[in-house]
């Protein structure tokens, strides 16, 4: 068995460069508070978004745009990014950033509101791929109704699934770590789902609804 070295890991993280509107756009999360995805699990997103040719989107978590410029610039001439964040001043960054990057107005529906008041409303089915990236304690439940939207064939991702390196590490028992932990084992177990968990930035879950 072999594992993955911290030069390889950095190199990796960084293969793909960052366009100015990415940076600009993970660095004023970084300044928010609104921890942005990471270099390397940016170009993973844009590339399930385009594998699966994803129309329809739905990102809980929208920080200052950063995972939605990725997954915008991923999907199809036409496809549309619902992102969901409760924070206004996130959403005011994100609207900044996809404005600078030339995204046309109407390919994104930015709500602003609690998501687990706004997902219920939601169409079941109707989307192509749902990113999960907000609060950790509401990750079943962001889950729950992700998979609800997806169609059949649909991918759903989540970021942080290791957590700061904590969810591999038994002895880790805070409450995050254990429900982060007990969701991938679950996501795993469910015969309704191809799971995979990709050693990229924090942990990237993806899984493709059968």
């Amino acid at each position: 068995m072999s594992s993955i070295k911290p030069a390889s890991w950095s190199y990796a993280e960084e293969f793909v460069p960052e366009s100015e509107n990415h940076e600009h756009a993970r660095l004023r999360g970084e300044e928010m508070g609104a921890t942005p995805v990471s270099r390397g699990v940016g170009p993973v997103l844009r590339m399930l978004a385009a594998a699966s040719g994803a129309m329809s989107v739905c990102e809980i978590g929208t920080g200052a745009g950063s995972s939605g410029l990725w997954l915008l610039e991923g999907m199809p001439e036409g496809g549309v990014l619902t992102t969901i964040d409760i924070d206004a001043d996130h959403q005011r960054a994100a609207k900044e950033a996809f404005a600078n990057a030339g995204i046309p107005h109407q390919r994104t529906r930015v709500i602003t509101g609690r998501a687990l008041d706004v997902l219920p409303r939601m169409t079941d089915g109707a989307y192509d791929l749902v990113l999960i990236d907000a609060d950790k304690a509401e990750y079943p439940a962001y889950t729950e109704h992700a998979l609800r939207l997806l169609r059949s064939g649909g991918v759903l991702v989540l970021d942080n699934m290791l957590w700061h390196d904590k969810v591999a590490d038994p002895a880790a028992r805070d409450d995050n770590t254990v429900t982060l932990r007990d969701l991938g084992k679950a996501l795993r177990d469910r015969e309704d789902l191809q799971v995979t968990l990709l050693p990229v930035g924090d942990g990237l879950l993806v899984a493709v609804k059968k």
